[in-house]
């Protein structure tokens, strides 16, 4: 089974960047679609990207979508998500995951089998 783990979170300013990664082992990311979520306090787990770990077009929701770039890159088994302009409303734990197979026409949280511990992302003031 593949095993992810997150890092990259902190505290940032608003209009700031951070950029996560999801280092996986234990299986190549090539086998999966890898996609990015986070979960605010109270709130459901919410899609942000996906990408296929072996290349391909992301896909991005909303919540994403201009702000928020997905990447892969197959020789460190590695997943990035590169965040840009970030608001206060940003802030929560963000995860990676990997469904086994090929990436879906769209991102469902319930689809992905495989899950990191989470990094946490505090954009304040």
């Amino acid at each position: 089974n593949i095993h992810l783990v997150e890092s990259g979170g902190g505290l940032v300013q608003p209009g700031g960047s951070l950029r996560l990664s999801c280092e996986a082992s234990g299986e190549s990311i090539t086998k999966s679609c890898m996609g990015w979520f986070r979960q605010a306090p109270g709130q459901k787990r919410e899609a942000l990207a996906h990408v296929h770990g072996s290349g391909g077009s992301p896909l991005y929701t909303e919540a994403a979508k201009g702000r928020f770039t997905i990447s892969q890159d197959i020789s460190n088994n590695a997943v990035y998500l590169q965040m840009n302009g970030l608001k206060p409303e940003d802030s929560g734990m963000y995860y990676c995951a990997a469904d086994e197979g090929s990436c879906r026409r769209y991102i469902n949280v319930d689809w992905y089998e495989s899950w990191g511990q989470g990094t946490q992302v505090t954009v304040s003031s």
